[in-house]
């Protein structure tokens, strides 16, 4: 059961990117960019070809290689019902809809296969900040979240491990 709501978490957060960069595509494309909260947030269309903050631009298809692998993976062992935490299965819902949705940007936007770029169009105005999306937010947010998972993890068995010394 936690798979099939996972796949269908996945499919809709993959949806809603994929619906987002549309909207973008034909309306913003055209002007460029336009103020969301003046000062702070601005919409501004972007064909980024590289990673986050554009690392390896123009390397797309190797981008576009290891993201696929990772997704494999990351879906076989989500799906194989080894994860016994729905925090940890909740981030990963975050990371594997994030990672697709730049994956199908990468895929399919663009004139070769596997070598186009994924579409950014978030702009913080009040820090000097690369531009992003939703998908990036969603393979942040499910990273932090695996992190601060694993911290708390370490933390309680180093805690387990006092009180088994003092007791």
């Amino acid at each position: 059961m936690v798979q099939l709501v996972s796949i269908i978490c996945i499919a809709l957060l993959v949806s809603a990117d994929q619906l987002i960069k549309t909207i973008v595509e034909s309306r913003l494309m055209p002007v460029g960019s336009a103020d969301f909260i003046p000062g702070i947030i601005e919409f501004n269309y972007t064909e980024n070809t590289g990673a986050a903050f554009s690392i390896l631009e123009s390397h797309t298809e190797i981008l576009s290689i290891v993201t696929l692998v990772i997704i494999v993976a990351g879906l076989v062992y989500l799906l194989s019902g080894k994860i016994k935490s729905k925090f940890l299965v909740c981030s990963a819902i975050l990371v594997l809809a994030g990672g697709i949705g730049n994956l199908i940007d990468r895929i399919f936007r663009g004139t070769e296969l596997f070598c186009g770029y994924v579409i950014d169009y978030i702009k913080l105005l009040f820090i000097d900040f690369a531009i992003f999306n939703f998908a990036d937010c969603l393979v942040c947010i499910g990273a932090a979240m695996i992190i601060a998972y694993l911290l708390a993890d370490i933390f309680r068995d180093s805690s387990k491990k006092k009180g088994q010394k003092n007791g």
